[in-house]
């Protein structure tokens, strides 16, 4: 076992606090990651203090892990000792689901295996990335290109896989007029994506405090939702609307924006339960509402090769290891632009 420094919840109400952890060894398929930078998402905070229900504890959050390979196992083909790597929010699944067969192991059958908070195959519990070290299968581990610097890709591991994959599926592309709301850790990502796959990007935002940061990554246009003439003006417009926050919407005047068959891909998870819409809001215009989790790993290595090609980074604020309990807080009020990065040397 290798023991290496971390920050850990020990409940839901504690501040983190630094600890050590145990690794694995390195297995056959295994690959030995130093990490460099670990990314902070909503997610994290949500997980740690208890909002999707009792979790078990001490538990190291974390999944943007971006590091350099330091070890493989003796049947690893795929990387070598100082590949630039990053895992994302996935170590493991079935492998053997329709859908992981598929290449999407975020939606395996029998449920994936989480980078932390959740039992592994060994029965331990997975921990994550606020810590120097993680062993992973080589086939949850993807290739960080050269054009992007580490700092920058960790959030792609999350934020970018989790909106590049419906950007994709519902052809954001030319021609076609793509919304986001929010311009938060996600959105801004979904903003550049977006913009690099040749859509007209539009950002709904609670006001226009933000205009010309969303306009700089790329947006089109930058509406503020708490101006009703924003609904009016834009009624049957757009072909997709990525929902980037947690946070109750008026869903039926939402879904009057899209046009013709467009549709409405929420990202965003809550505690709370969406609200219902009018049964109108959908037939009108031959509707989708839906959802969509963070992609798989072969798309999350699609995702990084594309954002490579176009010069995409995360808009990020590194920090140390000390300033995390700070950062959770900045968070929740919003006071970041646009995504924390943890820099794991200070764990040392």
């Amino acid at each position: 076992m290798l023991t290496v420094n971390a920050y850990a919840a020990t409940s839901a109400t504690e501040p983190l606090a630094p600890t050590t952890i145990e690794r694995r060894e390195v297995g056959p398929r295994d690959v030995l990651i130093e990490i460099r930078y670990c990314g902070i998402c909503h997610s994290d905070i949500h997980w740690v203090r208890g909002d999707w229900g009792p979790q078990t504890y001490p538990v190291v959050p974390g999944h943007e892990i971006a590091g350099i390979v330091t070890a493989v196992g003796p049947e690893v083909t795929k990387y070598a000792p100082g590949d630039r790597v990053g895992v994302g929010c996935m170590v493991d699944s079935c492998r053997e689901c329709a859908t992981c067969v598929k290449g999407e192991e975020q939606y395996c059958l029998r449920g994936n295996t989480l980078s932390y908070g959740a039992v592994g195959k060994d029965g331990a519990l997975t921990q994550g990335g606020y810590s120097t070290h993680v062993v992973v299968d080589q086939d949850f581990v993807v290739r960080v290109p050269q054009g992007i610097d580490l700092d920058e890709a960790a959030p792609l591991l999350c934020a970018g896989a989790t909106t590049y994959s419906p950007l994709k599926r519902w052809g954001a592309g030319p021609g076609r007029k793509v919304a986001v709301i929010g311009l938060g850790g996600l959105g801004h990502v979904a903003v550049k994506i977006a913009h690099a796959m040749g859509a007209e990007v539009t950002v709904l935002s609670q006001s226009l405090k933000k205009e010309d940061d969303g306009l700089r990554l790329g947006a089109d246009h930058y509406r503020a939702t708490s101006d009703p003439a924003t609904f009016d003006q834009l009624a049957n417009t757009f072909d997709l609307i990525i929902n980037t926050v947690s946070g109750k919407l008026d869903l039926g005047a939402y879904m009057s924006l899209l046009a013709l068959d467009g549709a409405f891909v929420t990202l965003g998870a809550s505690s709370e339960p969406v609200i219902s819409m009018p049964t109108s809001a959908v037939a009108a215009g031959r509707r989708v509402y839906t959802y969509s989790l963070i992609a798989g790993i072969r798309e999350t290595q699609e995702m990084l090769d594309f954002c490579a090609e176009h010069g995409i980074g995360a808009e990020i604020e590194v920090i140390p290891a000390d300033k995390i309990n700070e950062a959770y807080e900045r968070v929740l009020a919003s006071d970041v632009r646009y995504r924390f990065v943890i820099d794991t040397s200070t764990l040392a």
